[in-house]
Parts: structure tokens; C-alpha cells; sequence
């Protein structure tokens, strides 16, 4: 049945389809794109993660910079450490204070860090003037 002769003509006519090997090949093609597109998918999401951590962590800096600006204080020269989660997101901020060549400001480093993790998630610099003298 794999071929038919038509009597008047002489001509041999072929039953149409695709080959075990064409198919094969088809499946490989396909199986490739979805490993690809499931690669894609899950490094989109660990890179969410990872932003939405990020973000968290700025929240944290900025919020601690925010604060001692606001207090008015003048901030001693030296390193502090201390819990400044966000959320459900356990991160460590970490408030480096200098001198600067001008005695009347200092340089307030906060980077914020998450335990287990290497690096820093998040670190912002500021000047602190000194206002303990000034009149609100």
C-alpha cells in the first residue's frame, strides 16, 4: 500500500506523511526551546528575588539616614551595627561615621547586608552637619 500505480499513465504516487526521523528531529527542536524558555522563566524569577531584596535593603539605608538626620544629633566618629529588617527580610545595617576636612560635618556611610548572603545589599553616603548648637 505504500504506493499506487495509476494504469494510464505510468505514474507512481507516494502516501504523504512525515518520517520517523523528521518527526524525531521536530521533537529535539521543540524539547530545546522548552528547556530554554523554562531556564529563562526561573532566572526572571530568582532576578525578582533578588530586586525585590534590593529594594528592601535601600528602604532600610535610607530610613536610617533619614533618621539621624532628623534626630539632630551629632554622630559619634566609629562603626555601629544593628537590625534594620524590613518586612519579612532579615537585614543588618551597618553605620560607618568619619570625619571630614571640614569640622563641622561628618561623612555617615550605611550599608545594609543580609545574614548568609555575601556582599552588600544596599549602601548609601551622606554628609551630617553638626546642629547640636543651632536654634530650630
Amino acid at each position: 500500500m505504500g504506493s499506487q500505480r495509476f494504469p494510464s499513465f505510468g505514474l507512481v504516487r507516494r502516501e504523504r506523511g512525515f518520517t520517523m526521523i523528521e518527526v524525531l528531529v521536530a521533537l529535539a527542536i521543540i524539547a530545546v526551546a522548552l528547556a530554554a524558555s523554562l531556564r529563562a522563566v526561573g532566572m526572571l524569577a530568582n532576578d525578582e528575588a533578588d530586586l525585590h531584596r534590593r529594594l528592601l535593603a535601600g528602604w532600610s539605608a535610607d530610613n536610617a539616614l533619614t533618621e539621624l538626620q532628623l534626630s539632630r544629633v551629632w554622630p559619634d566618629v566609629g562603626t555601629q551595627t544593628f537590625d534594620c529588617s524590613q518586612g519579612n527580610l532579615p537585614l543588618t545595617c551597618t553605620e560607618r561615621v568619619s570625619a571630614t576636612p571640614n569640622p563641622v560635618f561628618r561623612r555617615v556611610e550605611v550599608s545594609v547586608t543580609m545574614p548568609g548572603h555575601a556582599g552588600s545589599l544596599a549602601q548609601l553616603v551622606s554628609v551630617i552637619p553638626n546642629e547640636t548648637n543651632r536654634a530650630l
